[in-house]
């Protein structure tokens, strides 16, 4: 008898303070700590492990959270230092951040790092010149594409399927793959505003092909953050308003899924040795 295997999902935690990207952020309550420990008590509900790209700043402001995910047995990976998109970035900033990025998570006590995540997904076809540099770095892997249009950054024409690009695998994150509406559906705001029908239905379509690359911060489940504009969406009220709307369900969305689908959390560095 051949053994049925759960399809993966990559679900992984951008780990961030959003208040550091507003301006007078640091009077807004910090709740980093008290939400990430949310996603570990979700996750080890589950009997899963996941990844945490985690931005420099925050490991510095926060070594012992860090440690706790790493005792967990959680991988982390890098998501720059200051969280500034790869486009505003020559080569030598970006390696200096990097750098820093690397640093801070060694001194909070992780020794093995593999992977990046490039903030808001700003790793396009014009700044691809980030692979040898992650390469230097001694990292194996990024999940930094968004492959296709969108309105802040997209690479359309890299394929939805991870591939090697130089010594680096990229994972790109996981689209609906439709023409009117090519998001990605199981990460963020998406997967708190779309209608949970039409979740199901791309979840089931994109399991079959490969593993569903996930994305979530802490924010997308706090309920009770109080109303700023959030950083990266040009003032857009609209969008603004979907950045708050409906985090009450984002956690027992994705509980919903991985039951229905049988879905088997794993982290990126696992699921890359597994290609």
């Amino acid at each position: 008898m051949i053994s049925k295997v759960s399809p993966h999902f990559l679900f992984s935690v951008d780990l961030e303070d959003v208040r550091d990207m507003v301006p007078n952020g640091m009077m807004y309550t910090p709740k980093v700590p008290e939400l990430t420990k949310k996603y570990l008590d979700f996750l080890k509900e589950k009997k899963s492990f996941a990844t945490f790209f985690v931005v420099g700043s925050l490991a510095r402001k926060y070594p012992d959270l860090i440690k706790l995910i790493r005792d967990e047995g959680h991988e982390l990976g890098c998501h720059s230092d200051k969280h500034l998109p790869v486009s505003t970035q020559n080569q030598e900033d970006f390696r200096s951040d990097l750098e820093a990025n690397i640093n801070a998570l060694k001194k909070a006590g992780v020794n093995n790092i593999y992977g990046y995540r490039a903030p808001t997904f700003s790793l396009t076809e014009e700044v691809s010149w980030v692979y040898p540099i992650l390469e230097e770095f001694n990292l194996t892997y990024s999940s930094s594409v968004l492959p296709a249009r969108n309105p802040l950054f997209g690479w359309p024409g890299f394929g939805d399927l991870p591939k090697k690009v130089g010594a680096i695998t990229e994972v790109p994150i996981t689209l609906s793959g439709t023409s009117i509406l090519n998001v990605p559906f199981a990460g963020g705001v998406y997967l708190r505003a779309l209608p949970y029908p039409l979740i199901d239905y791309f979840f089931k379509k994109a399991i079959r092909r490969t593993a569903v690359t996930s994305y979530i911060h802490p924010y997308d489940i706090d309920t009770e953050q109080e109303p700023f504009m959030h950083p990266y969406i040009n003032d857009n009220k609209f969008y603004n308003f979907l950045l708050y709307y409906n985090r009450k369900n984002a956690l027992s969305r994705i509980s919903k899924l991985v039951k229905k689908f049988e879905l088997n959390i794993i982290p990126y560095k696992q699921y890359i040795d597994s290609l």
